[in-house]
């Protein structure tokens, strides 16, 4: 029985796991395509993406809770510099 309940909890919590935003230091790319893939597969849905102080500024909206956040990138690691609730 406890087995079974471990996998149930287990069962429920893995989807909501896998839509974590992605964090300070999390490498997602330099070009368009494969920052779009890493960011969403994180659970950030891309609308966009512009130059802003020497860094790569991708707007997005957190698919958990569909607000708005922007992630600044390092446009030659591809590494997550920050992060911001959008306007």
């Amino acid at each position: 029985m406890k087995n079974l309940l471990s996998l149930t909890l287990a069962a429920l919590t893995f989807p909501m796991a896998a839509l974590a935003m992605p964090a300070v230091g999390d490498i997602v790319g330099t070009n368009p395509a494969d920052a779009t893939a890493a960011l969403e597969k994180a659970g950030c849905k891309v609308a966009a993406f512009e130059a802003e102080g020497g860094k790569i500024e991708a707007k997005c909206t957190d698919t958990a809770t569909s607000k708005l956040v922007e992630v600044y990138i390092d446009p030659k690691t591809g590494a997550v510099l920050e992060l911001k609730s959008g306007d």
